[in-house]
């Protein structure tokens, strides 16, 4: 029980002293006798807030960026109509800065025996799971001069899912795909071809191509059209090591890793592969495997949304093992992970030619779009020195890369907003050249 702010005032200005009496607490304050009355009858009046029934429904996850409406349903089984001031309580990340107030508070009238909902409007700026938590109910009098007031547990999580924002590539990269496969079929089968259709011969097709059983059998020369093979195997292998948790802009390198990753599993599903997901640093972190074109997408944003960096060094062995696990037969190995010196010479490059005798291994790491700004800086003493330093970074970058490249291995080094792009293109390349 509370002695709302009208009543205080109220009391205020009175004459009489009044005993009012608290659990744990005994004083006196300076009320008048009528007024201590009404804050009785005020009190008696307060409908019970610890008989209310709470219950949630509504969204169960949200695309980060967006927004998520909870709907929480209060119930009033007394005989007292409910006036209350409502808050539902969600960890801080639930919001934008500067807008829990207002989204969280709730004002709600309860006939008796009647339910009423009220809607929280939620937009997360966190990738994972956010919990609910109190909804403190604060139940008034029809005075307005005493209030009741009590918590609620009523349990609600609501995911919060990767962005996905360059989904906006993929009407694009589909279109390749397309003149890739079937639509303009090759003559000449090579690796990573099959065979696709018979067509009557024109002037200037390869001879090669001619089927000649076909051609016995019909009036006219026929020659064989080859795509590239289908329902290959794709694993993508995310590095959520303490590399990971490095921020390019605003976001940690994971996030753009995950945002090429769902890109690329996107078109490679569409284009009839079979794509898998291994998130590791010195344990899996999440594993989705043997899902179908069109669960793949959905199960990969599910996995990758509770991922976060450990600040631990990645066990590339472990990582490597791991990998050879998961893909016994010849994939696409598609390692996203960092491009800096010390890692890769120390940790990947050892075991390297464990995954490139078996598969083909493209690496995928998110470059820094500052760094490059530095390079180009002059005017001063400090920009010299800042170009200067850039300038070796790059250059050790470019260095590990070429050392991955002579072993075989295909290397995209992008920065966040065009490496989802880019591993889509180096995907498409892969493919049209029969290396899948």
């Amino acid at each position: 029980m509370a002695l709302t702010g009208r009543a205080a005032l109220l009391a205020a200005l009175g004459s009489l002293p009044v005993g009012i009496w608290e659990p744990g607490w005994t004083g006196i304050l300076a009320v008048n006798a009528p007024l201590a009355v009404a804050c009785a009858c005020d009190f008696a009046l307060a409908a019970p807030v610890r008989r209310l029934g709470l219950t949630r429904s509504g969204d169960t996850s949200v695309r980060l960026g967006d927004t998520a409406d909870v709907t929480l349903t209060v119930t009033n089984p007394s005989r007292r109509p409910l006036r209350a001031h409502l808050r539902d309580a969600w960890p801080p990340s639930t919001w934008l800065p500067g807008t829990e107030t207002a989204a969280s508070r709730h004002r709600v009238t309860v006939p008796p025996g009647e339910r009423r909902r009220v809607t929280t409007r939620l937009r997360p700026t966190r990738r994972g799971d956010r919990q609910a938590d109190r909804v403190t109910i604060r139940s008034y009098g029809p005075l307005g001069l005493f209030t009741r007031q009590g918590t609620h547990k009523v349990p609600w999580t609501v995911r919060v899912l990767p962005p996905f924002t360059s989904r906006k590539h993929l009407p694009a990269k589909l279109a390749r795909l397309r003149e890739l496969d079937g639509r303009t079929s090759v003559l000449t089968r090579g690796e990573g071809t099959e065979f696709d259709s018979l067509r009557e011969y024109v002037p200037g097709d390869d001879t090669r191509s001619i089927d000649w059983r076909a051609t016995a059998r019909q009036s006219t020369v026929a020659v064989r059209t080859w795509r590239p093979e289908r329902d290959r195997h794709i694993l993508l292998v995310l590095d959520t090591g303490r590399t990971s948790a490095g921020r390019v802009g605003d976001a940690p390198r994971l996030d753009a890793s995950l945002d090429a990753a769902l890109l690329l599993a996107a078109l490679a599903s569409r284009a009839g592969d079979r794509v898998d997901l291994l998130a590791y640093d010195r344990r899996i972190r999440a594993l989705v495997q043997g899902r179908t074109a069109g669960d793949v997408l959905p199960s990969l944003v599910n996995a990758m949304a509770t991922l976060e960096p450990e600040l631990v060094e990645t066990d590339a062995r472990g990582l490597t093992a791991t990998a050879l696990r998961t893909a016994p037969r010849r994939s696409l190995i598609v390692l996203l992970t960092t491009l800096d010196a010390a890692p890769i010479e120390e940790g990947l490059l050892p075991v390297l030619p464990q995954l490139t005798q078996r598969h083909t291994v493209l690496l995928a790491s998110v470059a820094d779009p500052h760094i490059a700004r530095m390079a180009k800086a002059r005017g001063n003493t400090d920009a010299v020195y800042d170009a200067a330093a850039a300038a070796q970074a790059q250059t050790e970058r470019h260095r590990t890369a070429e050392q991955l490249r002579r072993h075989g291995v295909t290397v995209v080094d992008a920065t966040p907003e065009d490496l989802a792009p880019a591993l889509a293109d180096a995907y498409l390349a892969l493919k049209m050249a029969g290396r899948l």
